[in-house]
């Protein structure tokens, strides 16, 4: 009896791009992921200045943008998962941010 062996790769993200409306992730393998902003509050409040200023971590398993204070997976975009920041959480951030002015 002969096994199949199956070699699990992650794709990782390598360029990032985010609009008004539409998180851009382009990934590896040559594949892009487009996502609706809305699933990452941070991001949607985030300005255009403070979007542009993301870095890969994990070797490009995910994406951090430091001034936003916002992490994605790669692999939870592939499989569909907003965030999932509490109500809670999102409105002590954004309300720290009016205090801070950086909305």
């Amino acid at each position: 009896m002969s096994t199949l062996a199956i070699e699990l790769r992650l794709a990782k993200a390598q360029d990032v791009k985010v609009t008004d409306d539409e998180l851009i992730v382009a990934l590896d393998d040559g594949r892009t992921i487009v996502v609706p902003l809305v699933w990452y509050p941070r991001l949607l409040h985030g300005t255009a200045e403070e979007r542009k200023k993301w870095r890969l971590i994990g070797g490009g398993q995910g994406i951090h943008w430091p001034e936003l204070d916002e992490d994605i997976s790669v692999a939870h975009l592939l499989a569909g998962i907003p965030s999932g920041e509490s109500q809670k959480s999102l409105q002590k951030w954004l309300a720290s941010r009016k205090k801070s002015g950086s909305t």
